[in-house]
């Protein structure tokens, strides 16, 4: 009898994020006795000048002048009043980059304790306008970051802290709306990605992802093995055949829009709720974490569902590609040849390169609806983390046109991606004897550019297509404004892509 699972339940789904207090338009020192902290961002250059205009300058001078201070420090005090309000300071240089100011703010929140400050205000002193509201915004992302709380199952466990309120205090115009939005996608991410491999495996997760449509008023449709098979998809089946449980599929999840003729956006996310590798088996280390191997699909949902919630007029669809790869009598092999829907044979080399085996098919599929671009994500290949580390992520594209864009999305949203290569020559290295196509190199070497090779052959003609190759999903000590190993990463950048860059969708 197959051990009996856990299951999540509805009341243990996040709670829809707070939305962003009305900014205060003016520091005070009577807005500071209504805080129990206050995080202020001040310029590292002439910072003595802008105290002087500080309620409480001179008890703010004289902490600040105890030591030599530069950009990226940080210092704090009670201010002498009736709260003994917690001063949180820290010192940004001038024209810095999203991904320092968002940093910055990840390192202020350190000296907070959760619970212990039910109303945080959040102020940017002293740096103009435009770095006036970006610094706040960093400032809110890091603390809805900070006041989230990721999945525990410690038993006897006290209740998590009440969320704060948080306090912007801005005289600039504010998006108090995409910053809740993009603060909850983020943090939606996280929570998937930190889930246990019993709590969110195919099942449980569709457990979950329905909840979540239900709640948001999204469509959903669910492919399981029988529809997949019928489909010919037997690339994501040669994956899932080795698993005991027989609930892997594609979730096809649906926002309309009020443009809802039109093309629809198509995010595509690998979902194994866990690799062992399956016959080519991982080394205990390497298969420690493959809980977060499904950290792809939920950020296609999570963008899916802050577009949604922002009531962006295209239409957007997510398909999820949910599946365990195991090990067993019936899993599939190197050597074996297996047919995906659009009639590509794939001559399989190495059983741990399943997610492009299970994103080969989604993104097939995908390609049928005539979508007006996709664009895919996954923790794909160790190639991407050896290339660029773990503090970026790597993107490719099939449309020169949107270099650009990808870079400048995650710039500006200090989720930062790097544009690789993806060359039509690497195919000849893809050629078999046997099939159309094999699945990888045996060597490995550039395996995240051979990957997106092969996923190419899969989407539509004509279609603009991109892939995110996650290296920067998790990092030990966290990542920007993102204290947690899991960072949950493309969030900001998606939003600023789609929503800032917007580039050409359609055919050229």
């Amino acid at each position: 009898m197959a051990a009996r699972r856990s299951r999540t339940t509805l009341a243990e789904l996040p709670a829809r994020a707070r939305p962003v207090g009305k900014p205060e338009a003016q520091l005070s020192a009577a807005v500071l006795g209504r805080l129990d902290a206050l995080l202020l961002l001040l310029p590292s250059s002439g910072t003595r000048d802008v105290i002087k205009r500080l309620p409480f300058a001179e008890v703010i001078a004289r902490v600040h002048g105890r030591g030599a201070r530069r950009a990226g420090d940080t210092f704090t005090l009670n201010l002498p009043n009736e709260k003994a309000t917690l001063l949180v300071v820290g010192l940004l240089r001038d024209g810095a980059a999203a991904f320092t100011r968002l940093t910055l703010a990840g390192k202020m929140l350190k000296h907070l304790q959760r619970g212990e400050h039910p109303r945080i205000g959040l102020s940017a002193q002293g740096l103009g306008a435009p770095d006036t509201a970006s610094g706040v915004e960093a400032l809110l992302a890091a603390a809805q970051a900070w006041d989230f709380s990721l999945p525990a199952y410690k038993s006897g466990k006290a209740p998590a802290p009440k969320a704060a309120t948080l306090v912007p205090i801005c005289k600039h115009p504010l998006d108090r709306s995409r910053i809740a939005a993009t603060g909850e996608a983020t943090n939606l991410v996280r929570w998937l990605t930190a889930m246990p491999p019993d709590r969110l495996d195919p099942a449980g997760y569709r457990s979950i992802i329905e909840a979540l449509c239900e709640r948001e008023g999204l469509e959903y449709e669910f492919m399981d093995e029988a529809a997949l098979r019928r489909a010919g998809a037997g690339a994501f089946l040669a994956v899932t055949q080795g698993s005991a449980n027989r609930d892997a599929g594609i979730v096809r999840i649906r926002y309309r829009g009020r443009k809802s003729r039109s093309a629809p956006i198509a995010l595509v996310g690998k979902g194994l709720c866990f690799d062992t590798g399956g016959t080519n088996l991982k080394s205990h280390k390497g298969m420690l974490d493959m809980h977060t191997d499904m950290a792809g699909s939920a950020l296609a949902l999570a963008t899916l569902m802050a577009l949604a919630r922002l009531k962006h007029p295209r239409p957007v669809e997510a398909w999820l590609a949910l599946a365990e790869n195991r090990i067993g009598s019936r899993a599939y092999k190197p050597q074996d040849v297996v047919t995906a829907v659009n009639g590509t044979t794939i001559q399989v080399i190495h059983t741990d390169a399943e997610g492009r085996m299970v994103l080969a098919d989604t993104l097939a599929l995908a390609s049928k609806s005539r979508p007006a671009a996709i664009v895919d994500f996954a923790t794909l290949t160790g190639a991407c983390v050896v290339a660029l580390g773990t503090r970026y992520s790597g993107a490719f594209t099939n449309r020169p046109s949107w270099r650009v864009a990808i870079e400048r999305a995650g710039q500006d949203s200090g989720e930062r991606v790097w544009v690789l290569p993806m060359d039509e020559d690497y195919d000849e290295e893809l050629d078999s004897k046997v099939a159309d196509v094999v699945q990888c190199l045996a060597d490995g070497q550039a395996d995240h550019i051979y990957a997106t090779r092969f996923l190419s052959r899969f989407v539509g003609a004509g279609i603009p297509w991109s892939h995110l190759d996650l290296s920067a999903a998790t990092r030990h000590g966290g990542l920007a404004h993102v204290g947690s190993d899991i960072t949950g990463f493309g969030a900001r950048f998606m939003l600023s892509l789609l929503l800032d860059q917007q580039p050409p969708l359609g055919p050229e």
